[in-house]
């Protein structure tokens, strides 16, 4: 059987409706059986109409057999795409023996690409409630009844709100979204959902019905409190139907609508929702509703903001899950566990028995305290409690509409009746991204570790990259985000994601070129009257996760966009730091690195502090050197020649400021930290002759500190990586596999199964940290899933998009085996290694078709390899190069290969 091609994507999405991308990007992954399977041509064809595509007949684009290995962003060049048009395509390959595959197909549809094809109003209906801790703005019911009285051939449905919504079409949701629209700077934009609600429209008469919720843009927002963008959600809405005899209408929010408040009285993102069953309208979103006791609704003023269609995977519910232990307190009062901390919401079946207004209350806790109860000191303002109001005897079944709680443990207080373990299921929500890694060892504290990285980008990646999911903060902070991209890339397919967040980076950029430190921003977000604005490590970030989009997804695209705002950035640090020095204060620094006594009494905002051990000067001017290279070199991809060699002098005169103020002349660096060290040898600052010495007292400096951690959340990301570079490997296992507190497995025995923010979350001398800041679901210390993939998997890429790569693994005898996998944009890459009884290695790896690998094969486990038990040499599809004096390396063609060591 040839090759074929799988996984069709347009714009990283697959078959996405309602995108403004007028040149979208094509990609797709190649199937094929065998070693050498490699795409040689390609033909795409796009239509306008499902029935030509299958008659070959490209109306819109036919590129006819391109000569080519390219299968990823492959850019649209055919006529001009129309607004609100649906496009059908499909993609013919050639494989390295020339033999054509069979078709395969996907489709799209534009989004309403200019804003006069809007036609309705944004509405809603006001609430005078002021919203407090306990008590916030009630939900927004809106309807509109209409009549289809002929045969409809397609009718698309184009949502959005300042707010989110829920919206229902003859009593049935919408598509499966939560939590919609995105989080934006409203102020910027707002993004809205498209739908194909062909088959929910009836013959005769229809209703629509919008329920709105206060969300980002009306609720409590991130670290500062209630309605930063607006005081009410409103809605827009376009209901476009095309009927069979060729003849169109629209149903669009207008003055015509009715309106009402309804059962959910208090509704908020981060405090959570107040459900009164009593006030339910049964059918309210159906046709023959009885609305007369209803209202004209509130109209907006018309957004000047942008207007686009999802370019992100919605967040939907992903998974359910079932309790894993009960425990009653008390009559009606009962403690669940469910085992693992998740992000989401509950579906909680009430039975028979409960009178009309009975109240049942739900809290929700990541942790218990010693005592066995609930934890909640470390929300803060966040109240994590929805509240069920009965509406008489009957079973109910409630599950919340507008907020997400971070939890492993629930509270239910008022529960009528005993709870049994079918009662409740736990709905996990995230932005639906793919699985595209795996890392499953013989070791179960490093699975375990592993799964706590991966549950905790689950919880985290809704919407924005945010820092954690409980307390009452939840925003998009750059510094986190860039330092685990890599890891994130690797865990799930991201581009989509990061597209939309990068967008929102950008729109919070100040007029001068300073990114800020979270993002979405928001108005007058001041913390002790610092503006959260151009922080070292944090709004490089601007720089950073655009190059390694690119790396991963071989993304130029995301470079073009933001060039000239990257480009801003370095400016606005020329402007500052005209010696070349970034030591300017407050900063963040090494964030939360665990502090040595002479420490503890520093502040925040000195040059140091206790949340931050390495010096900010070294630490911020690292950095400054660290984006001027990638400058350097996003210049040169785009074929910027002058801005490449501007940027390239000026990161020479930033390295050559670094080296004369913190490098002494035997390679200590001022600070002397593992971040120090760290971060000088990961972005390569150091003379050649200093690095070896740097790396030795890096490893002295882990020696002194009994083997242990003592980097913040930036130096993490480049430690053991910096280690195994430098031919530590065995430090790098040893720090990866430490159980004593400060170490990543110290908190797995502790119960963890999220990557918590702080070493000292909870400890067994001090108990827990202080209450301010002390997040159990917090990514950034996580960053070592990249080392995991990277290192102990060796799978790296080469080129950008992995067309080549380097599987290299680091393998010691403190693990067994390792079997990593990571689908890259061309299909699954594979490293899995064992060592045998008798001392041999065994490594298999697989490489996707349309790439080559350079595969490294140590030699300390055996000189004598095989390959599929031959001799390696005469291994079909891998070619013997040099190597080196502890690695045999091989460069390998597409396919699977086993590869074994003797002594």
């Amino acid at each position: 059987m040839g090759a074929s091609a799988t996984s069709l994507r347009i714009e990283y999405l697959e078959n996405p409706l309602g995108i403004d991308e007028l040149k979208p990007r094509f990609s797709w992954a190649i199937h094929a059986a065998g070693r050498g399977a490699r795409q040689t041509a390609y033909r795409i064809i796009v239509s306008s109409d499902a029935a030509n595509l299958d008659e070959d007949m490209g109306d819109m684009w036919d590129t006819g057999k391109v000569v080519s290995g390219q299968s990823a962003n492959v850019a649209y060049m055919g006529s001009e795409l129309q607004s609100g048009t649906p496009y059908y395509w499909k993609v013919q390959i050639w494989d390295h023996n020339d033999e054509a595959s069979a078709w395969s197909s996907g489709h799209w549809s534009m989004g309403l690409l200019r804003r006069d094809e809007w036609k309705g109003k944004w509405i809603g209906l006001n609430s005078d409630v002021v919203p407090t801790m306990d008590r916030q703005k009630p939900s927004v019911y809106l309807r509109k009844t209409f009549a289809a009285d002929k045969p409809v051939k397609r009718a698309t449905l184009y949502v959005t709100a300042l707010g989110l919504y829920v919206c229902h079409l003859n009593g049935v949701k919408a598509g499966d979204y939560v939590l919609a629209p995105e989080w934006t700077d409203y102020k910027t934009r707002v993004y809205y959902q498209t739908f194909d609600v062909t088959g929910q429209i009836m013959q005769g008469d229809n209703a629509i019905g919008l329920t709105l919720g206060q969300g980002w843009y009306a609720g409590f927002v991130g670290l500062f409190d209630f309605q930063k963008y607006g005081k009410d959600p409103y809605a827009l809405l376009q209901l476009n139907i095309e009927y069979e005899d060729g003849s169109s209408g629209f149903i669009a929010t207008d003055t015509s609508w009715k309106a009402s408040f309804g059962p959910i009285v208090s509704s908020d993102l981060i405090m959570g929702e107040i459900y009164d069953s009593r006030l339910e309208m049964p059918g309210w979103n159906e046709a023959g509703f009885d609305a007369s006791g209803w209202s004209a609704p509130d109209v907006f003023f018309e957004y000047k903001g942008y207007l686009n269609g999802q370019c992100s995977p919605a967040i939907k519910t992903i998974m359910e899950m079932a309790p894993k232990k009960i425990m009653k307190l008390a009559a009606g009062r009962f403690l669940i566990d469910m085992g693992q901390n998740m992000v989401g919401r509950i579906r909680l079946t009430m039975p028979a028995g409960a009178e009309a207004g009975h109240q049942t209350t739900i809290r929700f806790g990541e942790v218990l305290t010693p005592a066995g109860e609930l934890y909640t000191e470390n929300l803060r303002n966040a109240r994590q409690t929805d509240v069920y109001i009965a509406k008489g005897p009957e079973v109910q079944t409630y599950t919340s509409s507008f907020t997400f709680h971070g939890f492993r443990f629930i509270e239910i207080d008022g529960y009528p009746g005993e709870l049994a373990a079918t009662a409740l299921v736990a709905e996990v929500i995230q932005s639906a991204m793919d699985d595209s890694g795996s890392v499953e060892t013989s070791d179960e504290m490093v699975n375990r570790l592993f799964s706590n990285i991966r549950w905790t980008q689950r919880g985290n990646f809704i919407s924005v990259p945010t820092d954690c999911p409980q307390r009452d903060e939840r925003c998009g902070w750059t510094g986190d985000a860039q330092i685990y991209s890599f890891t994130a890339s690797y865990n799930m397919d991201v581009a989509a994601f990061f597209k939309k967040w990068m967008i929102d980076v950008e729109d919070a950029q100040w007029k001068n070129g300073a990114f800020t430190d979270i993002a979405p921003h928001l108005p007058y977000s001041t913390i002790s009257k610092y503006f959260l604005v151009g922080s070292s490590g944090w709004a490089d970030a601007g720089v950073i996760i655009p190059w390694n989009m690119y790396r991963i997804y071989g993304d130029i695209r995301i470079l073009e966009r933001h060039y000239d705002a990257m480009s801003r950035w370095i400016a606005y640090n020329e402007m500052l730091h005209p010696q070349h020095v970034r030591d300017i204060t407050p900063q963040y620094g090494d964030w939360l690195s665990i502090p040595t006594e002479e420490l503890e009494g520093a502040q925040f905002g000195t040059r140091y502090s206790a949340y931050s051990t390495t010096p900010y000067d070294v630490f911020g001017t690292a950095y400054y050197a660290h984006v001027t290279q990638i400058m350097r070199d996003v210049a040169g991809v785009l074929d910027k020649a002058e801005d490449e060699r501007k940027f390239g002098a000026l990161y020479e005169r930033i390295k050559a400021a670094f080296n004369k103020e913190f490098v002494r002349e035997d390679g200590q660096i001022k600070g002397r930290t593992q971040t120090s060290y760290a971060m000088a040898l990961y972005f390569g600052l150091l003379p050649e002759d200093k690095r070896e010495f740097a790396a030795r007292h890096l490893v002295a400096g882990i020696e002194s500190q009994n083997w242990h951690i003592t980097t913040g959340i930036h130096g993490i990301r480049y430690l053991l990586p910096v280690l195994s570079e430098y031919g530590y490997d065995d430090v790098a296992y040893r720090l990866l596999m430490q159980d004593t507190f400060p170490s990543w497995m110290y908190t797995i025995k502790q119960g963890a199964t999220t990557i918590w923010e702080r070493w000292d979350g909870w400890t067994e001398e001090t108990g827990f940290q202080n209450t301010l800041m002390n997040s159990f679901n917090h990514y950034a210390l996580g960053a070592v899933g990249e080392w995991m993939y990277r290192y102990m998997g060796g799978i790296d890429p080469e080129e950008p998009g992995y067309t080549k790569m380097v599987i290299r693994p680091r393998i010691e005898d403190r693990l067994r085996k390792a079997d990593v996998q990571y689908r890259c944009i061309h299909g699954l890459i594979r490293s899995n290694w064992s060592l045998t009884d008798s001392g041999g290695l065994e490594l298999t790896v697989t490489v996707p078709a349309n790439t080559t690998a350079k595969v490294y094969v140590p030699l300390k486990y055996g000189t004598t390899i095989l390959e599929g038990g031959k001799p390696a040499g005469q291994a079909e599809g891998a070619v013997c190069l040099s190597g080196d004096a502890d690695n045999a390396v091989f460069e390998c063609q597409p396919g699977t290969y086993r590869f074994t060591t003797e002594r």
